[in-house]
């Protein structure tokens, strides 16, 4: 098939430049329960390809220029369009290309957790989390669009979305996913969600954090949240936390007016986020979660439900997701 040579280069180099975690929590569930575990681990890798699958169709609906450094994938199919002289138009083309590059990443990631070779009764414990976290991510994506759509959603509606959408499935399902399917207890199971929620929401408020202040390091615009008019964690608390005067001055520089759909002024909209104290709240409530998910651990280790070998990785794992830059 013409273009199949460039669409697995671009789809080969997407994945490769992503940071793994579902997989490795998916793997850390399974050690959780049971010994180290080759068809285990290909099993899991097929949570890579149901990432690569939700950031593709996300980057289109998002409109998104750049993911991890470099140009998103419909922008890259839209310019390979162009150089080869086709007819019809290039971002309409591209678009539509990377919507079925993910889907075929769906189906892939599928495929991957069928053909790993675990036993049947392993991938039959699998598959209702395995499901539960497909419908819970879509439902996740719709909300997500809602409160886009809404001038003003509130914190609560917000972090709705962050659990569906990100926290749960970026971290607590995979963990349940790979416990289960190594066969372990009720409580391990409900421990490791525990644990995935709280670090799962301290995941994505970092993200958040990021999308007003982070750099170049992220592989994103800088303010890019900001840019496109995200109603994120840090955003929304920003305005709950503003006083009559400031949110007002919020509200026209974040979400524009009838009249006025420029472009927003990044700058002086996280310099007035920031004295809101929104940054610092939130930080805070990373913390709190992280902290939590730490004794979480210590408590699983003293009463013989973790190995000190994955509480390690556990309490190592905590801290990277909320303390990155990128």
């Amino acid at each position: 098939m013409e273009g199949a040579e460039f669409l697995a280069g671009v789809l080969t180099d997407f994945v490769g430049r992503g940071k793994y975690l579902r997989s490795m929590f998916g793997y850390l569930g399974w050690r959780a329960a049971a010994p180290d575990c080759p068809a285990a681990l290909d099993a899991v890798t097929g949570l890579e390809l149901l990432h690569a699958f939700a950031l593709l169709q996300d980057d289109v609906m998002d409109g998104s220029l750049l993911r991890r450094g470099r140009p998103t994938v419909h922008v890259q199919l839209a310019a390979w369009h162009r150089g080869q002289g086709m007819s019809g138009c290039p971002d309409r083309f591209g678009e539509s290309g990377a919507v079925l590059l993910g889907d075929l990443c769906l189906v892939w990631a599928e495929q991957a957790m069928r053909e790993s070779g675990l036993p049947r009764d392993a991938l039959d414990r699998g598959w209702p989390r395995y499901d539960a976290m497909r419908s819970e991510l879509a439902v996740g994506q719709f909300a997500d669009l809602l409160n886009e759509a809404r001038r003003v959603p509130t914190l609560d509606e917000v972090m709705d979305v962050l659990r569906r959408k990100s926290g749960n499935y970026t971290v607590r399902r995979p963990l349940e996913l790979g416990a289960a399917m190594a066969g372990g207890g009720d409580d391990l199971v409900a421990l490791l969600g525990d644990y995935g929620t709280m670090v799962g929401e301290a995941f994505q408020m970092r993200d958040d954090v990021l999308g007003v202040f982070g750099t170049d390091a992220t592989g994103k615009p800088t303010g890019d949240d900001l840019a496109e008019r995200k109603a994120t964690s840090v955003v929304v608390l920003a305005r709950e936390l503003a006083g009559p005067a400031t949110r007002p001055r919020l509200d026209a520089l974040l979400h524009g007016s009838d009249t006025d759909d420029g472009p927003v002024d990044v700058a002086a909209a996280r310099e007035l986020i920031d004295a809101t104290g929104a940054r610092r709240r939130v930080e805070e409530l990373i913390s709190t979660r992280v902290a939590g998910a730490l004794r979480l651990v210590e408590a699983a280790v003293d009463d013989g439900h973790l190995g000190d070998d994955v509480a390690g990785v556990l309490r190592a794992m905590a801290v990277r997701c909320a303390d990155r830059i990128s």
